[in-house]
């Protein structure tokens, strides 16, 4: 069959994401990936779920990021018993570690921005947080505590959404690299009405392109309304670390470099982040600099064993934002861009887009992370589209 109500170009989380909610409404979905899905930024994440700005010019998604959060544990619920498989959902909370002579004052500053954006934080000292990680370096001056931040495991988490979606009826194909829009010409203009990747074709309602940092090679339909100069790969890479002795119960970070732990007692530690286009690789200067910031954190971890090392793309914007909504086009929608977030805001991201599908609307003003904000054709007033119906 290559008739759907909503074709995804994208496998990774967002897509796979959408895809699942979809279907919960009883639409026929298709999700295409240009390999196996779910190999890139979603398979190299560390899994924190942290709604807090990494800067002051990602505050704007701080709501959004808010409401992911809020979501994550219905989302995990439903994955989870619609794919019968664990996620590793944990809610243990973060601390964040400050060193030098202006420690507290840097930890105030932080804690006090989290409060003022309604984010749950507190500053406690250096004796209070080795007492929650007794493995804690000793150059911790002053430490901050974020009880509502979790973590998920992304690869269990992407198998979970995949096989739950399959279930659910959505089919999924692979090495299916699209190269085109379908846009056809009717009375109220220009409508998307499918993809294609050379000769093969599908035909859909509604077109979602969730393709991340690969968005842009979509080189035929798509550049009119989403030049591939708006997104871009941002490599990161990571280490996982296995401790002989040393465990570490919630997330560890501080300016250099974060430990994420795993169910298993091991340590993942991260991350650069490079503008080296699609060059994915482990490097000497990666490693060495995230080893550095790992020992700073936890220096129990010298003889930890290294189990892996990996990379991964992050899809970045030009303006640091994702892209989330419809596109100037009736019938495409845009959810790509989400940079480093893309675990977090897996759940609303997929609500978002199902709500424009099904409703034509949305409840949440995220009109600053629409395809319209950039210098293209703009979607018209309101961005919303005509919903699809599930007859």
């Amino acid at each position: 069959m290559n008739k759907f109500d909503v074709a995804i170009v994208g496998g990774g989380l967002i897509g796979a994401s959408i895809a699942f909610e979809l279907a919960a409404e009883k639409l026929r979905v298709v999700v295409v990936d240009r390999q196996k899905p779910g190999l890139e930024a979603s398979w190299a994440a560390a899994g924190m779920l942290s709604p807090g700005p990494h800067a002051p010019e990602d505050e704007p998604l701080t709501p959004l990021a808010k409401e992911s959060l809020r979501l994550y544990p219905e989302f995990v619920a439903a994955v989870e018993a619609a794919s019968q498989q664990s996620v590793s959902f944990q809610r243990e909370g973060a601390v964040e570690i400050f060193c030098g002579p202006h420690a507290e004052s840097e930890r105030d500053k932080l804690v006090a921005s989290h409060r003022r954006l309604g984010l749950a934080a507190e500053g406690i000292s250096s004796e209070a947080a080795r007492k929650m990680e007794p493995a804690l370096g000793p150059a911790v001056s002053a430490a901050a505590w974020f009880p509502d931040e979790a973590t998920v495991e992304p690869r269990l988490l992407m198998a979970a959404v995949l096989e739950g979606a399959s279930r659910r009826g959505v089919e999924i194909r692979q090495n299916y690299a699209v190269t085109s829009l379908r846009c056809e010409k009717g009375g109220d203009g220009e409508r998307c009405v499918g993809i294609a990747a050379g000769e093969n074709q599908i035909e859909a309602k509604f077109v979602v392109l969730a393709a991340g940092c690969f968005t842009g090679a979509i080189k035929s339909g798509a550049e009119k309304f989403l030049p591939a100069s708006f997104t871009h790969p941002v490599r990161g890479q990571m280490i996982a670390l296995h401790p002989k002795s040393a465990r570490l119960s919630r997330v560890l970070r501080s300016e250099r470099g974060y430990l994420v732990p795993r169910r298993d007692g091991k340590i993942v530690a991260g991350s650069t982040t490079e503008d080296t286009g699609f060059e994915k690789r482990v490097t000497a200067e990666g490693v060495r600099s995230i080893l550095s910031a790992a020992l700073d954190l936890m220096p129990t971890l010298a003889g930890a064993e290294i189990v892996e090392t990996w990379s991964g793309l992050r899809p970045g914007t030009i303006d640091g934002l994702p892209i989330l909504g419809p596109a100037a086009v009736e019938g495409l929608l845009v959810a790509t861009g989400h940079f480093r977030n893309g675990i977090l805001l897996a759940p609303v991201t997929a609500k978002l887009i199902c709500d424009w599908i099904l409703r034509g609307r949305v409840n949440l003003d995220v009109a600053k992370f629409s395809p319209a904000r950039f210098d293209t054709a703009k979607a018209p007033s309101g961005g919303t589209r005509t919903a699809v119906t599930n007859s």
